[in-house]
């Protein structure tokens, strides 16, 4: 999970303004079924994939969240449903691990249950991480900076979003992905 701050960075979008822990476990669970359905199936039959690409469109993801949260697509007057998208993400966050996985050249020897190992470790590392995440952010919610520093930090978290889709994208055309 220590590479994985980008999804972290997005599932941290995701917990932001959601302050009932049912709420934080519906998204989280909605995000861990399309990331462990696209990771498993990414690397079983080898989708041939980009990985600048798909790490692209992970960056975009940060940005979308917080553009979400910053009130962006209520002032469009478009309300998309968080649910559906954050399912969406996770299918785009699972399948960029993938594209990490086949670069390794696995053994098709037990593929499956290594694959399915990996991805509960996987989850687990994400559950401890966000599990901190949600305690910090918690206790931050408590105070009277919140209010003005969430648009800050949600300003922060888009620009993290476009530096990861930028470098992603730099690197699939000087890689010579293009």
């Amino acid at each position: 999970m220590v590479t994985g701050y980008d999804h972290l960075l997005f599932l941290t979008g995701v917990i932001f303004f959601l302050y009932r822990l049912r709420d934080v476990l519906v998204y989280v669970t909605l995000f861990s079924l399309g990331h462990s359905t696209t990771l498993i199936l990414g690397v079983l039959f080898d989708f041939g994939v980009s990985s600048h690409l798909v790490d692209m469109v992970i960056g975009l993801s940060v940005c979308w969240k917080a553009f979400d949260n910053l009130g962006g697509f209520h002032r469009l007057g478009w309300s998309p449903d968080n649910r559906i998208v954050v399912g969406g993400f996770g299918l785009i966050h699972g399948l960029g691990l993938a594209t990490k996985l086949q670069d390794l050249g696995l053994n098709s020897q037990g593929l499956l249950e290594n694959l399915i190992a990996f991805n509960v470790g996987v989850e687990i590392g994400q559950v401890i991480a966000l599990s901190l995440i949600l305690v910090a952010m918690t206790l931050w919610r408590t105070t009277k900076s919140f209010g003005g520093l969430a648009v800050a930090a949600n300003a922060l978290l888009f620009f993290a979003g476009v530096v990861l889709a930028g470098e992603q994208l730099a690197g699939y055309f000087f890689s010579g992905d293009a």
